[in-house]
């Protein structure tokens, strides 16, 4: 737990501090008296407080005797919010035509995919404040224009919806799509310009909840399919290029921000805590949800996270640690749990592959929802209009975003 009211020892005299440093008071103080405010001190987490000063004579000195009476309140913090995320938030569907080849080939995989979302700024005004973002790299640009989906759909007899006529793929720059050549549709096919379609959102909205956005650098090779571009340590430090471009530091909740002083980010979280709501509103955190290779790759440009814009999902008892991504609520749920009482946050799912979807099964985001994760994605913040479904994922009252009450 960690208090809100510090008792600090320097050089002889005793000083009062709020959580943030600020002096309350300080004087010279017989031990006799440092006994009684001591016992004064109740340890309490998120309290305000009274001063009330007496002045009291003792062997010619004026000392002050303090007198801490506490009010009982909750100090909202980051990790105290639990909002409803969107999973491969940018996504359009696979037209039908190219995913009844798809399925055709691999009805399972096929099933899977068959999923996709409103805008993400038409999610921000639902009141969803998470989304992840697929990354390609793409440093020339054109690597993956013309996905050879849209030639299968001409080869079916079919005419392909129009793509990319503005001719995003081949500019430089990170691409945002799910899979080359198959499921290639983007509101936003330059990362860039969602960051910025984001950021306008956002500054036409001012004081909304902190929004959690979720970043998977993709360079998986996928048989039959046109080989991707290998995320190295200088192609994950352009994703935090490219965030800087659009935000500026007042936007961001960084690593450096949450760490402050202390010698680790995870020493900082699990001591001190996250940022106050307050302060953190109309805020963006990122996450790199990656493997151990991508994020160690990434800690060699941003050593200890330091001028990093991005938190990485490292398990505890690890400097970085901070914000995890554990995706199954049922089998992790007494992790999921035990780690955010320690103060971790964690980004979990309640939905996967179009399964509860289809099942009209709410295990997951039960489950989800009592293990306190902060972030919970779904693909079905409404009900799907691909399959016949009513399987949507809310709040009580169709909310988006809570303040946990265990």
């Amino acid at each position: 737990m960690i208090d809100l009211i510090n008792f600090l020892q320097t050089t002889g005299r005793y000083r009062f501090v709020d959580c943030v440093g600020n002096c309350i008071f300080k004087s010279k103080i017989y031990l006799s008296d440092k006994k009684i405010i001591q016992r004064m001190i109740k340890r309490n987490n998120d309290c305000s407080y009274k001063v009330l000063k007496e002045e009291i004579m003792r062997n010619q000195y004026l000392i002050l005797l303090c007198v801490l009476v506490f009010v009982a309140c909750k100090r909202d913090t980051i990790n105290n919010i639990q909002v409803i995320g969107s999973h491969n938030s940018y996504k359009i569907p696979i037209e039908p035509s190219l995913w009844q080849y798809v399925y055709s080939i691999d009805s399972i995989r096929a099933r899977s995919l068959q999923y996709g979302h409103i805008s993400i700024v038409d999610q921000l005004k639902l009141g969803l404040r998470s989304f992840e973002i697929d990354v390609f790299y793409d440093p020339l640009g054109g690597h993956y224009a013309n996905p050879e989906g849209l030639n299968i759909v001409r080869e079916l007899g079919e005419k392909p919806k129009d793509f990319d006529s503005e001719n995003k793929l081949s500019q430089p720059g990170l691409k945002v799509f799910h899979i080359q050549d198959v499921d290639f549709r983007s509101y936003h096919l330059l990362f860039k310009e969602q960051l910025q379609v984001i950021e306008k959102w956002s500054l036409n909205n001012n004081g909304h909840m902190p929004i959690i956005i979720l970043i998977n650098a993709k360079d998986e090779n996928i048989e039959n399919l046109r080989k991707t571009l290998a995320f190295s340590a200088q192609a994950l430090a352009s994703i935090d290029k490219e965030i800087r471009s659009v935000f500026s530091d007042e936007q961001l909740i960084t690593p450096d921000l949450v760490r402050g002083d202390f010698e680790s980010l995870e020493q900082a979280v699990l001591e001190r805590g996250w940022p106050d709501l307050e302060s953190a509103k109309g805020k963006f955190l990122f996450v790199l949800d990656e493997s151990a290779t991508k994020t160690n790759r990434y800690l060699k440009t941003f050593p200890s996270l330091k001028k990093a814009c991005l938190f990485v999902n490292k398990p505890e008892e690890n400097p970085e640690a901070a914000f995890m991504v554990i995706n199954d609520p049922v089998k992790d749920f007494e992790k999921i749990k035990q780690l955010v009482q320690k103060g971790y946050m964690v980004r979990t799912r309640a939905d996967a592959g179009t399964i509860e979807a289809r099942n009209i099964d709410y295990t997951r985001f039960e489950k989800a929802q009592r293990s306190g994760a902060q972030v919970i994605s779904t693909d079905y913040y409404i009900e799907s209009e691909l399959f016949d479904s009513s399987f949507k994922v809310c709040f009580e009252q169709d909310k988006y975003e809570r303040m946990k009450t265990e």
